[in-house]
Protein backbone atom coordinates (compact mmCIF):
# COMPACT_ATOMS: atom_id res chain seq x y z
CA UNK A 1 0.00 0.00 0.00
CA UNK A 2 3.05 2.65 0.82
CA UNK A 3 4.18 2.17 -2.30
CA UNK A 4 0.64 2.37 -4.13
CA UNK A 5 0.30 5.84 -1.74
CA UNK A 6 3.80 7.00 -3.16
CA UNK A 7 2.88 6.46 -7.07
CA UNK A 8 -0.48 8.15 -6.46
CA UNK A 9 1.71 11.62 -4.53
CA UNK A 10 4.52 11.29 -7.43
CA UNK A 11 1.15 11.68 -9.89
CA UNK A 12 0.02 14.30 -8.05
CA UNK A 13 3.29 16.42 -7.67
CA UNK A 14 4.01 15.72 -11.76
CA UNK A 15 0.22 17.07 -12.52
CA UNK A 16 1.05 20.15 -9.93
CA UNK A 17 4.13 20.97 -11.53
CA UNK A 18 2.76 21.18 -15.12
CA UNK A 19 -0.11 23.09 -14.07
CA UNK A 20 2.34 25.49 -12.04
CA UNK A 21 3.84 26.91 -15.94
CA UNK A 22 3.86 30.76 -16.67
CA UNK A 23 1.28 30.58 -19.42
CA UNK A 24 -1.00 29.23 -16.69
CA UNK A 25 -0.43 31.75 -14.22
CA UNK A 26 -0.92 34.54 -16.86
CA UNK A 27 -4.38 32.97 -17.50
CA UNK A 28 -5.34 32.45 -13.85
CA UNK A 29 -4.38 36.01 -13.16
CA UNK A 30 -6.25 37.24 -15.90
CA UNK A 31 -9.38 35.24 -14.93
CA UNK A 32 -9.22 36.32 -11.28
CA UNK A 33 -8.92 40.31 -12.01
CA UNK A 34 -12.19 40.16 -14.07
CA UNK A 35 -13.89 38.01 -11.34
CA UNK A 36 -12.54 41.09 -9.06
CA UNK A 37 -13.81 43.76 -11.27
CA UNK A 38 -17.02 41.80 -11.23
CA UNK A 39 -17.28 41.54 -7.90
CA UNK A 40 -16.41 45.35 -7.18
CA UNK A 41 -19.11 46.61 -9.69
CA UNK A 42 -21.47 44.19 -7.25
CA UNK A 43 -21.89 41.43 -9.50
CA UNK A 44 -22.81 37.91 -7.93
CA UNK A 45 -20.48 34.62 -8.54
CA UNK A 46 -22.49 31.57 -9.75
CA UNK A 47 -20.49 27.96 -9.44
CA UNK A 48 -21.70 24.77 -11.37
CA UNK A 49 -20.87 21.55 -11.59
CA UNK A 50 -21.78 17.83 -11.22
CA UNK A 51 -20.53 15.38 -8.87
CA UNK A 52 -17.41 16.28 -6.84
CA UNK A 53 -17.24 19.35 -8.95
CA UNK A 54 -20.50 20.86 -7.15
CA UNK A 55 -19.04 19.99 -4.28
CA UNK A 56 -16.05 21.80 -5.40
CA UNK A 57 -18.51 24.57 -6.56
CA UNK A 58 -19.35 24.84 -2.75
CA UNK A 59 -16.16 25.05 -1.21
CA UNK A 60 -15.35 28.00 -3.29
CA UNK A 61 -18.79 29.51 -2.62
CA UNK A 62 -18.15 29.14 1.00
CA UNK A 63 -14.80 30.68 0.87
CA UNK A 64 -15.86 33.72 -0.86
CA UNK A 65 -18.79 34.09 1.44
CA UNK A 66 -16.85 33.25 4.40
CA UNK A 67 -13.42 33.79 4.07
CA UNK A 68 -10.20 32.57 2.20
CA UNK A 69 -6.95 34.34 3.69
CA UNK A 70 -8.08 37.68 5.15
CA UNK A 71 -10.97 38.95 7.41
CA UNK A 72 -12.77 40.72 4.68
CA UNK A 73 -16.75 41.74 4.25
CA UNK A 74 -18.18 38.82 1.95
CA UNK A 75 -18.20 38.38 -1.44
CA UNK A 76 -21.86 37.30 -3.01
CA UNK A 77 -21.44 33.67 -4.43
CA UNK A 78 -23.90 31.09 -4.95
CA UNK A 79 -23.55 27.64 -5.60
CA UNK A 80 -26.48 26.40 -8.01
CA UNK A 81 -26.09 22.71 -6.76
CA UNK A 82 -26.84 23.44 -3.21
CA UNK A 83 -30.60 23.90 -3.73
CA UNK A 84 -31.84 19.94 -4.51
CA UNK A 85 -35.46 21.48 -4.43
CA UNK A 86 -34.90 23.50 -7.69
CA UNK A 87 -32.55 21.13 -9.23
CA UNK A 88 -34.75 17.93 -8.62
CA UNK A 89 -38.18 20.26 -9.76
CA UNK A 90 -35.87 21.45 -12.69
CA UNK A 91 -34.49 18.27 -14.07
CA UNK A 92 -38.32 17.02 -13.46
CA UNK A 93 -39.96 19.71 -15.53
CA UNK A 94 -37.45 20.56 -18.06
CA UNK A 95 -34.61 17.91 -18.45
CA UNK A 96 -31.13 17.85 -16.19
CA UNK A 97 -29.83 19.53 -18.95
CA UNK A 98 -31.21 22.70 -17.64
CA UNK A 99 -30.93 22.63 -13.99
CA UNK A 100 -28.33 25.26 -14.46
CA UNK A 101 -28.93 27.10 -16.75
CA UNK A 102 -32.54 27.76 -15.46
CA UNK A 103 -31.09 29.05 -12.42
CA UNK A 104 -28.43 31.19 -14.21
CA UNK A 105 -31.65 33.07 -15.48
CA UNK A 106 -32.89 33.67 -11.99
CA UNK A 107 -29.80 34.65 -10.37
CA UNK A 108 -27.14 36.00 -13.22
CA UNK A 109 -27.09 39.95 -13.93
CA UNK A 110 -24.92 41.10 -16.47
CA UNK A 111 -22.27 42.61 -13.55
CA UNK A 112 -21.88 38.92 -12.58
CA UNK A 113 -20.01 36.09 -13.26
CA UNK A 114 -20.17 32.50 -13.97
CA UNK A 115 -17.57 29.61 -12.73
CA UNK A 116 -18.61 26.26 -14.92
CA UNK A 117 -16.63 23.00 -13.28
CA UNK A 118 -16.69 19.86 -15.31
CA UNK A 119 -13.81 17.23 -15.13
CA UNK A 120 -14.58 15.92 -18.79
CA UNK A 121 -15.93 19.19 -20.64
CA UNK A 122 -18.53 17.58 -22.28
CA UNK A 123 -21.63 17.49 -19.33
CA UNK A 124 -24.92 19.00 -21.13
CA UNK A 125 -26.03 20.79 -18.13
CA UNK A 126 -22.53 22.23 -17.33
CA UNK A 127 -22.52 23.62 -20.77
CA UNK A 128 -26.03 24.72 -21.38
CA UNK A 129 -25.27 26.84 -17.99
CA UNK A 130 -22.53 28.49 -19.64
CA UNK A 131 -24.18 29.05 -22.65
CA UNK A 132 -27.26 31.17 -20.26
CA UNK A 133 -24.66 33.16 -18.53
CA UNK A 134 -23.32 34.26 -22.09
CA UNK A 135 -26.58 35.27 -22.96
CA UNK A 136 -26.81 37.50 -19.96
CA UNK A 137 -23.24 38.98 -20.28
CA UNK A 138 -21.87 37.00 -17.11
CA UNK A 139 -18.13 37.09 -17.43
CA UNK A 140 -17.51 33.14 -17.85
CA UNK A 141 -14.80 31.10 -16.47
CA UNK A 142 -13.99 27.24 -17.26
CA UNK A 143 -12.15 24.83 -15.44
CA UNK A 144 -11.66 21.16 -17.10
CA UNK A 145 -9.13 18.48 -17.56
CA UNK A 146 -6.93 18.28 -20.32
CA UNK A 147 -9.58 16.83 -23.03
CA UNK A 148 -12.28 19.11 -22.17
CA UNK A 149 -11.44 22.35 -23.87
CA UNK A 150 -12.78 22.04 -26.90
CA UNK A 151 -17.02 21.98 -26.12
CA UNK A 152 -16.03 24.68 -23.09
CA UNK A 153 -13.55 27.29 -25.09
CA UNK A 154 -16.35 28.85 -27.26
CA UNK A 155 -18.39 29.55 -24.40
CA UNK A 156 -15.82 30.50 -21.85
CA UNK A 157 -14.10 34.44 -21.15
CA UNK A 158 -11.06 32.32 -19.15
CA UNK A 159 -10.77 28.54 -19.93
CA UNK A 160 -8.14 26.74 -17.61
CA UNK A 161 -7.18 23.26 -17.82
CA UNK A 162 -5.50 20.86 -15.64
CA UNK A 163 -2.94 19.11 -17.00
CA UNK A 164 -4.29 15.24 -16.59
CA UNK A 165 -6.84 12.65 -17.61
CA UNK A 166 -7.72 10.73 -14.42
CA UNK A 167 -10.97 12.62 -13.07
CA UNK A 168 -9.16 12.62 -9.04
CA UNK A 169 -6.17 14.55 -10.69
CA UNK A 170 -8.24 17.23 -12.63
CA UNK A 171 -10.39 17.64 -9.23
CA UNK A 172 -7.40 17.97 -7.53
CA UNK A 173 -6.49 20.60 -9.81
CA UNK A 174 -9.49 22.45 -10.02
CA UNK A 175 -9.49 22.80 -6.20
CA UNK A 176 -5.79 24.54 -6.57
CA UNK A 177 -6.75 27.03 -9.69
CA UNK A 178 -10.05 27.50 -7.53
CA UNK A 179 -7.85 28.78 -4.48
CA UNK A 180 -5.52 30.82 -6.55
CA UNK A 181 -8.17 32.79 -7.72
CA UNK A 182 -10.05 33.01 -4.46
CA UNK A 183 -6.58 34.26 -3.06
CA UNK A 184 -6.37 36.63 -6.02
CA UNK A 185 -9.40 38.08 -6.21
CA UNK A 186 -9.17 38.60 -2.27
CA UNK A 187 -5.75 40.89 -2.42
CA UNK A 188 -7.23 42.51 -5.67
CA UNK A 189 -9.75 44.00 -3.19
CA UNK A 190 -8.80 43.98 0.18
CA UNK A 191 -5.03 43.85 -0.18
CA UNK A 192 -3.33 42.30 2.51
Amino acid sequence: MAERAAERLAMHVAMAQALASEETAVAISAAARDLAARFDAGGTLLIFGNGGSAADAQHLAAEFTGRYMIDRAPLPALALADNTAAVTAIANDYGFDRVFARQVHAFGTGDGAAIALSTSGRSENVLEGLRAARELGLLTIGVTGDGGAERMRPLCDHLLTIPAVPTPQIQEGTMLVLHTICELVEHSLFGE
